[in-house]
């Protein structure tokens, strides 16, 4: 297996150009430990730790430019108040030492349902920035996901669960993230309190200003998705200068959950993922009001 590290863009971008089947690699955090499950190594590794554009973000109107190298120990730190959804989520993110070396870019590239970056993401309208030698495009990032289907509509049997829309010579060098226009939440079931691979999450932001509200659930599907009829009832039910109804927040719930299509596996049943992600939206949604209506 080779191993390249280039240390400017255009050399990675030339790199994987050249070899498109060269797995890029930040905080290692998802590829090393795969190699290490005996998992199909790939014919290269490509480092991109020593591309300095990508290990900064900057502020650019009302959004925030995130590079894919952007560890997520750094959003903690720095980025709490203009991002805060995604700075929750990474809180729950391994352990010090995975947080110090993971990053967004590398969790977008995993594709992973489970990822926890992807939950405040979709709920605030990211967009992801790739590249190639043939030019770059901007991936809303409710489109950065897929799977492919049979003409049936199913997964042919052995299809990787974890895929995006990028292409074999493409790689990840930002993503842009909307500053947050109102209160934001992430929340999340694991098997233990840290360190843990989520049963299932979920990520809710408001937007009091255009009364209305973003949402993303993670490892409850065969991508991270959002509960856009969920969306939909906040927009059209809620009052947005009143107290919480009750019943909104009930029926928010259940339609969080019904927007699943999670599976029984060795962290949890479709059942409980489903009942856990209607109590997650319920609270969050509770959270949220409550922080909304103290500002």
């Amino acid at each position: 297996m080779h191993f390249l590290r280039p240390v400017t863009w255009a050399e990675a971008l030339a790199a994987k150009a050249e070899r498109p089947g060269a797995r890029p690699i930040a905080g290692g955090t998802d590829v090393m430990v795969e190699m290490n499950f005996g998992r199909p190594r790939p014919e290269a590794l490509l480092d991109l730790t020593a591309i300095p554009e990508l290990s900064g973000w900057d502020r650019d109107g009302g959004a925030v430019r995130l590079g894919a190298g952007v560890p997520y120990t750094q959003i903690i730190e720095e980025l709490g108040e203009v991002l805060p959804g995604l700075a929750m989520a990474s809180r729950t993110v391994g352990s010090p030492q995975i947080r110090n070396r993971g990053t967004v870019g590398g969790n977008l590239g995993s594709a992973s349902p489970a990822g926890d970056a992807h939950p405040p993401l979709l709920a605030t309208g990211a967009t992801v920035e790739v590249e190639s030698v043939r030019g770059a495009r901007a991936i809303p990032i409710g489109e950065f996901f897929r799977i492919p289907a049979s003409p049936s509509g199913a997964a042919p049997p052995g299809t990787p669960r974890r895929r995006s829309t990028l292409e074999p010579d493409e790689l990840i060098r930002a993503v842009r993230v909307p500053v947050a226009a109102g209160p934001q939440q992430f929340s999340k079931i694991g098997t233990r309190n840290a360190m843990v691979i989520a049963v299932c999450s979920f990520s809710l932001a408001l937007n009091p200003a255009e009364r209305r509200a973003g949402t993303g659930i993670g490892s409850a599907a065969p991508t991270p998705v959002r509960a856009r009829e969920a969306e939909e009832l906040l927009a059209r039910d809620l009052d947005w200068d009143g107290p919480l109804d009750e019943e909104v927040a009930v029926r928010f719930g259940e339609l969080v959950a019904a927007a699943a299509s999670p599976i029984d596996d060795v962290r949890g049943t479709a059942a409980y993922r489903r009942h856990a992600l209607s109590v997650l939206a319920r609270r969050t949604l509770n959270w949220t009001w409550r922080e909304l209506r103290c500002a």
